[in-house]
């Protein structure tokens, strides 16, 4: 049999040529997805060692925690304690679950000495315990001293799947300051510009139960970097092979 001519070997080159090219860029693609993940694995890591710095470090007063979000600092998840009396007859309700338990969290304005206010997440209660008189003995009106973490107030609604907040039956979805404030006849002015969740100490009667906030961050980076990187080298194994053997035939 005669040799291929040069228009034959030309034309099978070029089939050649574009897979080759192809396999490049799927190859580019996914070491920069894998190498993508682990630059997001080291900010995570740094992330999480700063929340759990956070958390452990001593509760600082009100004052303190004001003048760090004045500056520009993340309040987020900081340990605090503010004194004050509770307005229960302003206390506002985030619907929530709780241990697989549907109810509400109790947002209550602590008033402060100089006649501001800060919302204070008192804790959860079931369903049943939304309305004030299911929970009497936990309506505290004495002066207290309230720990926990402080919660940075939202700029706006999460997601458009978020439902608007029902403020006539006083139901809210996502946590609006303002509109938490505007509702119960509070001035926005008057308001702290963050909130704080009450630790787990227990209250009366056991509602409403504190310690509630969720601290979820998954850490899923090195996962998804050994995945794209085994698929590069599946890649990049199956190709060496599929050349292998054309060369042989």
């Amino acid at each position: 049999m005669s040799d291929p001519t040069p228009q034959a070997a030309r034309a099978r080159r070029i089939p050649f040529a574009v897979t080759v090219s192809i396999v490049l860029v799927a190859l580019a693609i996914l070491l920069s997805l894998g190498t993508w993940q682990v630059k997001r694995l080291a900010w995570k890591e740094a992330l999480l060692a700063e929340l759990d710095q956070r958390l452990h470090a001593p509760a600082i007063s009100l004052g303190e925690m004001e003048r760090l979000a004045a500056g520009g600092g993340d309040v987020d998840y900081r340990p605090m304690q503010a004194t004050g009396r509770f307005d229960n007859s302003r206390e506002r309700h985030f619907l929530a679950t709780w241990r697989g338990e549907s109810g509400f969290y109790i947002y209550t304005p602590l008033t402060l000495a100089d006649g501001r206010f800060l919302f204070v997440n008192r804790g959860f209660v079931p369903y049943e315990n939304k309305e004030p008189e299911m929970r009497v003995l936990g309506q505290l009106t004495e002066t207290v001293t309230v720990k926990g973490l402080a919660r940075a107030r939202l700029a706006g609604k999460p997601s458009s799947l978020v439902p608007d907040n029902d403020l006539a039956k006083n139901v809210f979805y996502w946590k609006d300051l303002t509109a938490m404030a505007t509702s119960t006849g509070l001035d926005p002015a008057k308001m702290v510009p963050f909130f704080l969740d009450a630790d787990a100490t227990p209250n009366p009667a056991g509602f409403p139960i504190g310690g509630v906030t969720l601290i979820d961050l998954p850490n899923n980076h090195l996962q998804y970097a050994v995945t794209w990187y085994g698929l590069a080298a599946a890649l990049a194994t199956i190709s060496l092979v599929g050349w292998l053997r054309s060369r042989r035939r």
